[in-house]
């Protein structure tokens, strides 16, 4: 399996949890998954479908609060800027071929983690990640205070 840590360039927010990058030395491109957080869909599909269900809030405005997380990333990490990768021992492939990864800003700062505190991603259960617990105190923080997407909604 292909070791993903390193630096990279952001080419392109897919969403609110994943990115397609560039890594700055050997040129390949990658798409990844931000380990331990979700982020609602931009778009309509089977999880969409499912989230509307828990949450009880139209898809379409499900999507919108999509677009919100998504933006809110592009402006962590717009296209062209510098990102360092960091994998763990377990769980580096989700279930569509995705890295797991965490990303990390020039400055030090853990972009998963903002994610989580801004109020613009939720913990994510499905694959295992060390920093679980963590997301998940941060985030009862973020719904706590109204941060982010939570100042809209209680649940997303």
């Amino acid at each position: 399996m292909m070791r993903i840590d390193g630096i990279y360039s952001v080419l392109k927010v897919v969403d609110g949890d994943g990115m397609i990058i560039r890594h700055k030395f050997s040129g390949d491109v990658i798409e990844i998954r931000l380990y331990g957080i979700d982020a609602p869909e931009v778009k309509r599909c089977k999880k969409l479908r499912t989230d509307e269900k828990i949450t009880r809030l139209a898809g379409q405005y499900l999507i919108k609060l999509g677009h919100q997380s998504r933006r809110f990333l592009a402006a962590l990490a717009p296209i062209g800027s510098t990102i360092h990768i960091r994998q763990e021992k377990v769980s580096k492939i989700d279930f569509y071929g995705r890295h797991l990864a965490y990303a990390f800003l020039p400055d030090g700062r853990c972009i998963n983690e903002l994610m989580i505190t801004s109020g613009y991603a939720k913990p994510l259960t499905e694959y295992p990640c060390n920093e679980l617990g963590k997301y998940r105190t941060l985030n009862a923080e973020a719904k706590r205070v109204g941060n982010g997407l939570y100042n809209l909604v209680p649940n997303f």
